[in-house]
């Protein structure tokens, strides 16, 4: 599958239907989607491997590593909500994704490789340091959504975890206007993508 008909494939997944602001849901576009996957499968961490999506949302990681022929994929998400649209979406697309309704702080999975855009830190301070601590208890190759101005954090805590942040990606990231909070119908915001080995 080339990088343009797997982006084509991911538009199909719907953005999430009842966001939750607490848990900063925000849908990962599906460029950005994507372009993570195809970054990952390069380096020879989808394929034939088992792969894990802390805070799925609606599905679109997984449902990108199912495509891209990851051997089992394994969907988490706190919000039940969120599960219940990535299984309805999963069945949409027939795509074989293990989902399970639970918090980060509680999964003991092992695998070869976590995909992942958790909660940025903006409502919820330092809400990404648990999904960043799993993601290195649970594999050895990570793949990672964050804020670009928090980029030297991240490869000072990645080092001090015995890990390397080898590899990293900015993008535009658009945020529509779903929360009351917001005062703008669209604010663009600059997230970077990092690779952990």
């Amino acid at each position: 599958m080339r990088l343009k008909e797997l982006e084509m494939f991911l538009q199909r997944v719907p953005s999430f239907i009842e966001p939750s602001a607490k848990l900063e849901q925000y849908s990962t576009p599906a460029p950005i989607a994507a372009d993570m996957l195809y970054t990952a499968l390069g380096h020879g961490t989808i394929n034939g491997k088992t792969v894990l999506d802390l805070g799925c949302g609606s599905g679109i990681l997984g449902i990108g590593a199912w495509l891209l022929g990851a051997e089992r994929v394994i969907g988490i998400d706190a919000s039940e909500k969120a599960v219940e649209q990535a299984k309805a979406a999963c069945e949409t697309m027939e795509a074989d994704v293990e989902l399970h309704t639970m918090d980060v702080n509680d999964v003991d999975f092992i695998v070869d490789t976590v995909i992942m855009n958790p909660p940025f830190g903006c409502q919820n301070r330092n809400a990404d340091r648990a999904f960043l601590d799993k993601a290195m208890d649970s594999a050895s190759n990570i793949y990672s959504l964050h804020m670009s101005n928090t980029l030297p954090f991240l490869d000072r805590h990645v080092a001090s975890k015995g890990r390397e942040l080898w590899y990293h990606k900015e993008y535009k990231y658009d945020i529509p206007h779903l929360f009351s909070f917001h005062s703008r119908s669209k604010r663009t915001v600059e997230i970077v993508m990092i690779a952990i080995r």
